[in-house]
């Protein structure tokens, strides 16, 4: 089977991560592919912020663990996030931002690395603490947070996938 297709098939979501930090090289390997995901009339609006400040990590895990109602680690220990924003000017930007999130978990997955999505990135940059916070990153314009891309190395065994429902696909031919 093609290894594009593997990858596809393959790759899971991961939920505990150990704390070493993925490598530079594989962080602008993910970055890459993230940059080279299809975006609506080639407008490529969308803004990713690589996170690996554990302060910051924490401040965005407890933001999101709020908004979500938990005091519980929505990022599960993972040693890098990647912010997926994308600037609602733009008619395709969260169809867009999407793609993104899926070409780094995917070229992540390609390269050895974990990764999960997590959401209420929205809700998070639409506070006024979230906007603080892209002001101090110097992101200026009407972004929206897409979700966050957890990357790291997995605690514990590999996730199996979930039976795919028997409806899943609808032919017409």
């Amino acid at each position: 089977m093609n290894e594009t297709i593997q990858v596809l098939l393959n790759r899971r979501s991961v939920r505990r991560y150990q704390p070493k930090q993925i490598t530079e090289q594989e962080l602008e390997t993910i970055l890459q592919a993230g940059m080279f995901a299809p975006s609506g009339h080639g407008s490529q609006p969308v803004r990713m912020v690589a996170i690996q400040r554990p302060e910051i990590i924490q401040q965005l895990s407890k933001m999101n663990a709020a908004i979500l109602g938990t005091s519980s680690d929505p990022f599960y220990g993972a040693p890098t996030v990647v912010l997926v924003l994308a600037d609602r000017s733009q008619p395709n930007w969260c169809e867009d931002g999407a793609l993104v999130m899926g070409n780094l978990m995917n070229a992540a997955h390609a390269i050895g690395v974990d990764s999960c999505w997590i959401n209420r990135a929205r809700q998070e940059f639409d506070s006024p603490e979230g906007k603080k916070m892209l002001q101090d990153w110097g992101i200026q314009g009407d972004y929206a947070g897409i979700g966050h891309c957890l990357l790291g190395y997995r605690l514990g065994d590999y996730p199996k996938a979930a039976p795919r429902k028997a409806d899943f696909v609808v032919y017409v031919r």
